[in-house]
């Protein structure tokens, strides 16, 4: 096998160093020959070929018409070969400002085998097993609180805000394409991505991006189909600035409600049978959520300042020409003129020449704002629908109304936000080392929930205004110090009362050879909980609760060293009046008044005291030539588990090797790890697409369970692809093998992804 495909390689190069004319089989070629052998066209006009053996004619024109050898009245002049540049830059922008943060663009030829995954790139999320299918964060500290639609929260995943969505400017027009794939028809995985981006000039761009995702689902009734649209703008001139961005997002899974029995996955040594994923009956079918959302986001600014000349080196300077050169310029009339006048005269003359050397070479100039004057529009419009054709007795607690075997119960809102603000810049002079921003905001919400009203179904609005007030304190140039502390406060509305300030800060310096960063993060916040968590009505979930507002405050700071590759984070966070939601299980009866199982009532519960949680994560990577080890390993503890479980390890391992074949193909082969210590893991309500805390009558620990992966993934050019095996480990001695709660993790499957980018 070696030596044939040794004798390919060898035929293949021989190929290249033949010139095309000659590379055509016998009798077959387009040219004919002259008395001494030599190639001629049709016209018996000599045809020439440049060094990679292409025709071109007497004027080293290629000849795209080989019989004739002709340029057609083409230019005859060798044109240089069009280059296309490739280069580009990406930045994210504050949503309440439009403020600009340089992004790294997801280039990075390492660990793209984990893009795809809904665990995340290190798995520390918890979620339902298929692709795309709502998760939770084990770590704390990267949750977020619930959004006023807190339906789309699980899906972090795929839908992207604003402030995370990359905006670039290119060099060249640029497209990535990606296609991530596994299983087949029946249980398989796809996603497709698109992504364009191209500058309209040098201040100017627009670009899309196209995200489909469809999990048919290895177990039945979950599958999962997604799909994004993106569209953006800008402009960044020195007078004014624009961003413009629209989202659109249509979300649709199956819910069946977990396995019937965990004993398939627990102890399957207790069936008298196998069973594959398929044969598993679940809890529930012909049950689906799906969720739409469209956001409209708009912000810009005018900049006050001026124009101010860049020094330049003296080397780089102009320097005025001798007298003499300056007149060489004049016509020979003016010059005649010139040389015939009087000294008074020529003095004139010269000195407009000068004028016009001075004028001619002006030093550059820089603009240097002084003040902005801000305005960002927010328009966010979402629905929300769970369907059911086929609820089992007693799943469900309550039936508020209707037929369970028929159920739609949507939900609508919308909210339209708008900020004006004015800013004093951040280095407009020597004094000013910090930019300074005053804004002002209102927000107005509307939501639709079905209601009752004389035992019919109507619909019921809610609407909810509010008016507040802020300010920000920035600075971000320079290379040592930066920090941005934000400050807001409602003064009218519905969240009357509702405060938060956030600051975060890092310091950066050389110590022992090393590149040392100390960053920190604080905020204290007081907030009132989302809408749906304060008003829900459904057919079989129902609330409306007066919650008092969540008081939370933290502080985290993180070290880290660049040559030795080491982050270490502490952080600590208290929460009064933490608010969530719960899965209770009420006991039921049969016909003969025995108990007879359990069913699910969803509510939202708010714990008076307070909850603490302190945090510690180090990520600490190794390189020893071609090999490395990469880790992260988080510790947590919750001073209440009952409201607030996590786990209180939680870790990550990859070891890999990284080579070169050919010197162009760059190769990472590897496998890595995923665990967790036991705890009570969070449970999922299909009624509402939440994570929920356990009902402590049948609440079950999950964990210490590891999740092996093996890998290879290639780099060519502009082209990555890999070969993923994931949960290699699936079936091995620790059957526990669940992320949430009756939802095992996928079998052993085999991914396969591929992204490329194109210029022109």
């Amino acid at each position: 096998m070696k030596s044939k495909l040794g004798l390919l390689l060898h035929i293949l190069c021989l190929c290249a160093a033949v010139p095309a004319w000659a590379q055509f089989p016998t009798g077959t070629s387009p040219y004919g020959t002259d008395a001494y052998g030599n190639p001629v066209d049709a016209n018996g006009n000599p045809v020439q070929f440049d060094a990679n053996g292409n025709p071109v004619d007497a004027y080293g024109n290629p000849i795209t018409d080989y019989e004739n050898g002709y340029t057609w009245g083409r230019d005859t002049t060798r044109g240089e070969q069009k280059i296309i540049p490739i280069g580009a830059h990406a930045w994210n922008i504050d949503e309440r400002f439009g403020q600009i943060t340089p992004a790294a663009m997801d280039t990075l030829p390492d660990n793209f085998q984990n893009f795809n995954l809904t665990a995340g790139p290190t798995g520390q999320y918890n979620f339902l097993g298929n692709l795309g299918s709502p998760r939770l964060s084990r770590l704390f500290m990267d949750r977020k609180p619930y959004s006023n639609f807190i339906f789309a929260d699980p899906f972090d995943y795929f839908y992207t805000p604003v402030s995370q969505f990359q905006f670039t400017n290119t060099l060249s027009p640029i497209t990535n394409l990606s296609y991530h794939s596994c299983g087949n028809k029946q249980d398989g995985e796809d996603r497709f991505r698109a992504y364009f981006a191209s500058n309209i000039n040098k201040i100017a761009g627009i670009g899309f991006k196209l995200d489909y995702l469809y999990g048919r689902g290895y177990y039945n009734s979950q599958a999962t189909s997604l799909f994004n649209g993106s569209l953006y703008g800008y402009y960044l001139g020195d007078r004014y600035n624009m961003h413009a961005w629209i989202s659109v997002n249509h979300m649709r899974l199956g819910e069946n409600g977990g396995i019937a029995d965990d004993s398939y996955i627990t102890h399957p040594e207790d069936f008298t049978r196998s069973f594959n994923s398929r044969d598993i009956p679940t809890n529930l079918s012909q049950n689906w959520n799906r969720n739409e959302d469209q956001t409209y986001y708009l912000t810009h600014r005018y900049n006050l300042g001026f124009y101010k000349d860049i020094e330049l080196p003296d080397s780089l300077k102009p320097v005025m020409p001798a007298d003499s050169v300056l007149l060489r310029g004049l016509r020979d009339s003016v010059l005649t003129a010139y040389q015939k006048a009087d000294t008074a005269y020529q003095h004139k003359v010269l000195d407009s020449l000068r004028a016009g050397f001075l004028a001619q070479n002006a030093p550059p100039q820089e603009f240097v704002p002084v003040s902005s004057f801000i305005h960002t529009l927010r328009i966010r419009n979402a629905k929300h629908t769970v369907y059911s054709h086929d609820t089992p007795e007693n799943y469900y607690a309550d039936l508020f109304y209707g037929d369970p075997d028929n159920m739609s119960d949507r939900t609508r809102g919308y909210s339209i936000q708008n900020t004006f603000g004015i800013a004093l810049r951040e280095g407009f002079n020597k004094w000013a080392k910090a930019g300074l921003t005053a804004f002002a905001s209102h927000e107005y919400r509307h939501f639709i929930l079905p209601d009752l009203h004389g035992g019919n179904k109507i619909e019921r609005s809610y609407g909810e205004n509010n008016i507040s007030v802020g300010g920000q304190l920035r600075k971000q140039e320079g290379k040592t110090l930066h920090y941005d502390v934000t400050g807001e406060v409602t003064l009218l509305g519905e969240d009357v009362g509702q405060f938060e300030v956030d600051g975060t800060a890092d310091l950066n310096f050389h110590l022992f050879k090393d590149t040392v960063q100390l960053a920190a993060h604080a905020f204290v916040k007081n907030l009132n909980p989302s809408f749906y968590m304060r008003h829900y009505h459904s057919q079989f979930a129902w609330w409306d609760n007066d919650l008092d507002k969540e008081f939370r405050t933290r502080i985290e700071g993180t070290l880290s060293l660049k040559r030795t590759r080491t982050a270490l984070s502490v952080g600590v966070e208290n929460i009064k009046n933490y608010a969530y939601f719960a899965t209770d299980k009420v006991a039921y009866n049969n016909e003969a008044g025995n108990f007879a199982g359990y069913s699910n009532r969803i509510s939202v519960k708010q714990y008076g005291n307070s909850v603490q949680v302190f945090s510690a994560k180090l990520n600490q990577d190794f390189k020893l030539g071609i090999l490395h080890w990469d880790n992260e390993v988080a510790y947590q503890k919750t001073s209440n588990a009952d409201v607030l479980p996590l786990p209180e390890l939680s870790l990550y391992s990859n070891l890999y090797i990284v080579f070169h074949y050919a010197k162009v193909l760059r190769v990472q082969l590897g496998a890595d790890v995923r665990y967790f210590t036991e705890y009570y893991a969070p449970d999922y309500a299909p009624i509402i697409q939440q994570f929920t805390v356990q009902s402590p009558e049948t609440r079950v620990k999950l964990g210490n369970y590891p999740i092996c992966n093996a890998y290879i993934n290639f780099f060519l050019k502009h082209c990555r692809f890999y070969v993923n095996v994931n949960h290699v480990n699936a079936g091995s001695f620790n059957k526990n093998a669940f992320l949430v709660p009756h939802y095992p993790i996928n079998p052993l499957n085999i991914h396969f992804g591929l992204s490329w980018n194109f210029f022109n």
